[in-house]
């Protein structure tokens, strides 16, 4: 029975490498503008078969052909925020006490040189 890959645990603050980074940007681009195209397609499509309702439908692509592009150049100028909660556990706060491991049994003794 073959085992499926599983994703390896990150165990580092690294972030992403440069390389996916601008690759997972490219890829974003690419599919907004290619939204756009669609926008610009169906805008033209719907001017040629003088649909009805066109007063809606034209100025709601016009409007996705305007905002689209100006996002694209924003999302695919911007880094990926940074992950500020990598692990899933919580941290033992300061003022809890932490579990023993065996319930019953004393806490060990601290010997001082002081007696």
């Amino acid at each position: 029975m073959k085992r499926k890959a599983t994703r390896p645990i990150l165990i580092t603050g690294a972030e992403r490498s440069q390389a996916e980074q601008l690759r997972s940007r490219q890829v974003r681009y690419v599919l907004m503008m290619s939204i756009r195209g669609v926008c610009l397609l169906l805008a033209a499509i719907l001017v040629g078969v003088k649909a009805p309702l066109l007063w809606i439908w034209l100025p709601l692509c016009l409007l996705g052909m305007v905002l689209i592009p100006w996002l694209a150049v924003i999302l695919a100028n911007d880094r990926p925020p940074r992950e500020q909660y990598r692990f899933r556990h919580k941290p033992p706060e300061a003022d809890e006490t932490p579990q023993q491991a065996l319930p019953g049994t004393p806490p060990p003794r601290t010997i001082d040189a002081d007696g």
